[in-house]
């Protein structure tokens, strides 16, 4: 399965490094690289594109506020010289974070992460009922009408249904990929919820039974294309 992917970064050698390591990985088909990020908006809006490689520190625009400003963007990994913005870009739901100069195996790393999230993302049912779930050295039935929520733990998350819970090694992108995304939405960098559970929404948190569940910055957006999970105040 070819994976597409664009590059944007303010720098020509810094595309050269991407163009030159892209050409390596031979499931990523590199569609254009870009200095400009307004242009590249061109073509994701013309496009489907898988992943995106993108600098932070731009001059018309940051990376950060780019990504920010996309309806539907796609996997991202951010390419930076400059590690303090590392926590902002994994609220953005970045598949990673490379640091210049990154090695050919950093970088090939990183690429394997985003086509393992692809694949995941393609072969979800469209309409499950249930999803099996790994919790040590099981797997889990769990019927997706009694999922409330899930929270993450470090390097786990935790599926919270109605009478339990059950943990399994995981990252938020891959749970959500195992998901229907028209029942459930991702509203933090560590809450997914089930838009049919939600009692409440207000401007800052979503209320499910005696549960508040803060709405990260970056998912105002997602929130508020939730259908019928509640009135907003």
């Amino acid at each position: 399965m070819k994976m597409t992917a664009i590059a944007i970064d303010d720098e020509p050698v810094a595309l050269s490094v991407i163009k030159a390591h892209a050409a390596k990985v031979p499931f990523m088909e590199l569609k254009g690289t870009f200095t400009n990020a307004f242009d590249a908006m061109e073509l994701l809006r013309k496009e489907k594109i898988d992943l995106l490689f993108l600098d932070i520190k731009m001059p018309d625009i940051s990376g950060l506020d780019f990504l920010s400003s996309l309806h539907e963007p796609p996997m991202t990994i951010f390419t930076t010289a400059y590690s303090e913005h590392a926590v902002q870009s994994f609220e953005l739901d970045a598949i990673d974070y490379l640091l210049k100069p990154f090695s050919l195996a950093r970088f090939l790393k990183a690429c394997n992460k985003a086509h393992s999230l692809l694949q995941l993302k393609q072969e979800r049912p469209q309409n499950p009922g249930y999803i099996f779930i790994k919790s040590g050295y099981e797997q889990f039935k769990v019927q997706l009408d009694e999922v409330l929520y899930l929270e993450s733990a470090g390097n786990y998350v935790n599926f919270v249904l109605q009478d339990k819970k059950v943990m399994s090694r995981l990252s938020m992108q891959e749970a959500m990929a195992l998901l229907p995304i028209a029942n459930f939405t991702r509203v933090h960098r560590s809450f997914i919820v089930a838009n049919h559970k939600i009692d409440r929404i207000d401007r800052s948190c979503i209320y499910i039974r005696q549960v508040v569940i803060p709405i990260g910055a970056a998912f105002g957006e997602a929130v508020n294309r939730i259908s019928g999970g509640g009135e907003e105040e």
